[in-house]
């Protein structure tokens, strides 16, 4: 089956390997070339409404209901911003840090999930590899020990999740102005004697996906790729810092567009722009407007605007990656898992740091709450990049109104510019082949999008390709019986 002759649309649905339900469609022109390419967000997510009329207290446990992936990261930005609307300015040290270690935990995991369970797949048996070997089974089947590490890595970022919140998903230890509980020494001392071993794994894990650059250089630097502006939080001097900090952007030559912006200050940078063809927004930088403000998120964007990483893997590790670049960001699409690696590392030190710290175990977890503010805007870096929670609330300490702007959503016009990519190099002109559809999805797996943040979906959901011709009438069909997660 060719697709040359006549306007055809292309239709992939759903994508697979991703958290959510999402599909493209491809147009193409009577020659058979690619004329427009779209990812569709086919799900609604309407937590912003859910939380109004609600206590600001409850809101930690309720948004966090929105993943089942990342469900730290929404329970801690929301804490953040109700301290905010609490009154509260500075934690207790024991807080503190009791949150970054469930952080650092949370990110781990699911870098691992993506990395190992999701990405490598199509990474370690190739884009076009029959679609019942690209999967997370024939990984540990032939590759033993990176199966090891999936299973093994995650587990250990959960087993911080659940040493810090008493579970291992949805916690609800963190409140406004502290926490509800501190690392207990027995859990610690657990998580102590295999944090050594975990850290290794994943230095290993990265220099495999070092190995794979070298030996798919020309594939590696070239597939989807583009150019764009990013933006990532800083901590103070430009340090990594995935918990908490101020907005840095910066433009395809790595020039700075703003920097030191606090949470409180995004809606002064940012816009959001709606489109009706999707239930995502398109988030853009203000000053440079729609057309060219369009920003990428995550660990891509992380390693591009920070200035140095405080542990010193991972340091060593970006340093390398920068080379890469000969002294500008890197932009390969591909190059999103380089960078998510060397956030596997940092966590892992990170938390081996911590594990160490004596005020894990201190007993001050909350701090007086003070005079009640009407709004409370906090950010941190989520495993796929900046994540803004931002709620007004009335006299009544009821919620009024809720903005959430997911990591996904930032990357959202960058998603589609990666699809339209691959369609026009790989679909134009080409027989349609299942193969040629992953190349597709791989292309948008590389961000490790969670679509509208869904957390489960009912029943099976086959990968469909249907072809229309320019009126609606659909030419032919295939289908593809392969789970969806």
């Amino acid at each position: 089956m060719t697709i040359a002759g006549s306007a055809r649309k292309v239709v992939i649905e759903p994508v697979t390997r991703v958290e959510g339900h999402g599909k493209v469609t491809i147009r193409l022109n009577d020659a058979g070339e690619v004329e427009q390419a779209r990812f569709h967000i086919v799900e609604f997510r309407g937590f912003e409404r859910f939380v109004q009329g609600r206590m600001y207290w409850e809101v930690p446990v309720i948004v966090e209901r929105l993943c089942g992936i990342c469900p730290v990261s929404h329970h801690l930005a929301a804490a953040k911003a109700m301290d905010i609307v609490a009154g509260v300015d500075r934690l207790t040290p024991t807080a503190e840090k009791v949150r970054r270690l469930m952080h650092y935990g949370q990110v781990l995991q699911s870098d691992a999930l993506h990395i190992f369970h999701l990405a490598s797949p199509d990474l370690l048996f190739g884009f076009d590899a029959p679609p019942e070997q690209r999967n997370i089974v024939s990984v540990i089947r032939e590759f033993p020990e990176i199966g090891k590490w999936a299973i093994l890595i995650r587990k250990f970022g959960q087993e911080v999740i659940k040493a810090l919140s008493g579970r291992k998903i949805h916690p609800t230890s963190a409140v406004p102005g502290g926490v509800t509980q501190n690392l207990a020494t027995e859990h610690r001392d657990a998580l102590r004697a295999d944090v050594e071993t975990i850290t290794g794994w994943c230095c290993q894990a990265l220099a495999l996906h070092r190995d794979y650059v070298e030996a798919h250089r020309e594939l590696y630097w070239s597939f989807a790729s583009y150019e764009s502006n990013y933006m990532s939080m800083v901590g103070p001097g430009g340090v990594m810092d995935l918990y908490d900090g101020t907005l840095r952007a910066i433009d395809p030559d790595g020039a700075t567009i703003f920097d030191g912006v606090t949470p409180a200050e995004y809606r002064e940078h940012l816009a959001e722009e709606v489109r009706p063809w999707t239930y995502m927004k398109f988030p853009h930088i203000r000053t440079l407007g729609a057309a060219r403000g369009w920003y990428r998120v995550g660990p891509l964007a992380q390693i591009n605007c920070c200035t140095s990483i405080d542990t010193p893997l991972a340091e060593a590790a970006r340093a390398e990656f920068k080379r890469a670049g000969q002294g500008r960001p890197v932009h390969a699409t591909l190059s999103y898992h380089w960078a998510r690696l060397i956030c596997l590392v940092h966590c892992a030190e990170k938390i081996r740091e911590l594990l160490f710290d004596d005020d894990l175990q201190g007993t001050e977890l909350m701090v007086p709450l003070g005079p009640r503010r009407p709004e409370g805007v906090a950010c941190l870096e989520a495993p796929r990049g900046t994540l803004f929670h931002h709620y007004t609330v009335d006299d009544n300490d009821q919620i009024t109104g809720a903005n959430l702007i997911v990591s996904t959503t930032s990357n959202n016009e960058a998603m589609n510019r990666a699809v339209t990519e691959v369609a026009m190099h790989d679909l134009s002109g080409h027989e349609i082949t299942e193969a040629l559809l992953n190349h597709v999805e791989v292309a948008i797996r590389a961000f490790d999008p969670c679509l509208s943040c869904a957390t489960h979906a009912l029943g099976t959901m086959p990968l469909v390709a249907t072809l229309e011709d320019a009126g609606g009438r659909v030419i032919d069909r295939r289908t593809s019986d392969r789970g969806q997660r």
